[in-house]
């Protein structure tokens, strides 16, 4: 066992009553500690399968599960599921409680006493974005479903337990509330820091949650399971690949910044009031066909064609025409991507964060880096090939 793991399935089976092939077969995996874990897989696959029985909310038929170094097939099942937290994409609050009756379950059943628990329910409330003296008292059919979501994260953690199961927790949202409720859930887990086992069905959302993410076949067998970027830089084979989609290169640029370590290409750039011959010299140095405006305080201004500063034109400030696509250091090669796009010279112009001028960002500069994240990822497939 890694001396990082907190979970390990050892050859789990499971196989229900009268069916000849089983839901989840000789599967072994580790979770480590404080990471996200995604399954993902198509439906019928056995990842919600392989999540309850986890938490023995369906009992194994083989193998063994251990958290902690402790076989959990062999303890009480009851007094297991109070160690870990549990949420579904259905929610589950009950209607007759109010919120912090709801939040304060497991607390009350584990014996804490009243202070304790009304102080860790205000806690949760706040953590999970919603203000305790307005939320408190209400009940279940008093919130949106955004609202019951997170109440249902806070539920999940009221014993603050280490470990948290999480079955397609936002899959029944709209896109917006869920994107939300997605960027809620990283900030907190950045400061809890659970060891979490995430099912989803939806690959996108498993690329943005997971720190790592196993991508599933039949019975729950393990197609790939690495990082989100090396499961799209290189697929381990045709399934993988098709389930992650075509799309898998664009969707690699999530991961990659443009920071202040990175050697940008030049390009042609001037000042306003600077002698048009001179920068167009500059710009056929370097086979431009625009020019780069900055004002005085280095900040990107304008495009000016290298057309119109051959005309010997002084350059103004209403010369050319507007930089709109602009990231600032840390922004992801994909919304480089975006903002390139839209660019009147097809690069993305790059500015610290006082908006002064850093680079540009080019398509030549996108496929270096993506191919060598696709060599990165097959070497390390390579060593691990030769270290088994």
């Amino acid at each position: 066992m890694s001396h990082d793991a907190k979970i390990r399935l050892e050859e789990v089976e499971k196989r229900y009553l009268g069916t000849k092939t089983p839901a989840v077969a000789s599967l072994s995996l580790e979770v480590k500690e404080g990471e996200i874990l995604v399954l993902v897989g198509p439906s019928g696959c056995g990842k919600s399968t392989t999540l309850r029985l986890i938490n023995r909310m369906i009992e194994p038929t083989g193998g063994r599960i251990i958290l902690d170094d402790e076989d959990v097939t062999k303890v009480n099942p009851d007094a297991l599921r109070r160690r870990i937290g549990y949420v579904i994409q259905q929610i589950g609050l009950f209607p007759h409680q109010t919120i912090a009756q709801n939040i304060a379950t497991v607390p009350k059943m584990l014996g804490w006493d009243k202070a304790r628990i009304g102080e860790r329910v205000d806690e949760l409330l706040s953590v999970v974005g919603l203000d305790p003296e307005t939320y408190r008292d209400r009940y279940p059919k008093e919130l949106s479903g955004g609202q019951a979501q997170r109440v249902g994260v806070a539920r999940a953690l009221g014993a603050d337990p280490e470990i948290m199961l999480m079955d397609e927790p936002f899959g029944a949202i709209d896109p917006i509330t869920r994107d939300r409720l997605q960027n809620e859930f990283l900030r907190v887990q950045e400061t809890l820091r659970k060891t979490i086992v995430f099912v989803t069905h939806d690959v996108d959302e498993a690329i943005k949650m997971g720190d790592r993410i196993a991508i599933l076949g039949d019975q729950s067998h393990i197609r790939q399971i690495d990082t989100p970027e090396r499961i799209l830089a290189f697929p381990v084979d045709d399934f993988v690949a098709d389930f992650i989609g075509s799309g898998s290169t664009l969707k690699g640029l999530h991961f990659e910044v443009v920071d202040d370590n990175v050697d940008l290409d030049p390009y042609p750039t001037m000042t306003v009031g600077d002698d048009p011959a001179e920068a167009l010299e500059r710009a056929h140095a370097v086979h431009a066909t625009w020019v780069l405006v900055l004002d005085d305080e280095q900040r990107p201004l304008r495009w000016v064609s290298t057309e119109e500063l051959g005309q010997g034109t002084p350059v103004t400030a209403e010369s050319g025409t507007e930089v709109l696509a602009k990231v600032q250091l840390g922004a992801t090669l994909f919304e480089a991507l975006e903002q390139m796009l839209i660019s009147e010279a097809a690069v993305a112009v790059v500015v610290r964060e006082d908006g002064s001028y850093y680079g540009v960002v080019r398509l030549t500069y996108l496929n270096q880096q993506i191919r060598r994240a696709r060599l990165e990822a097959r070497e390390h497939y390579e060593r691990m090939e030769a270290s088994s």
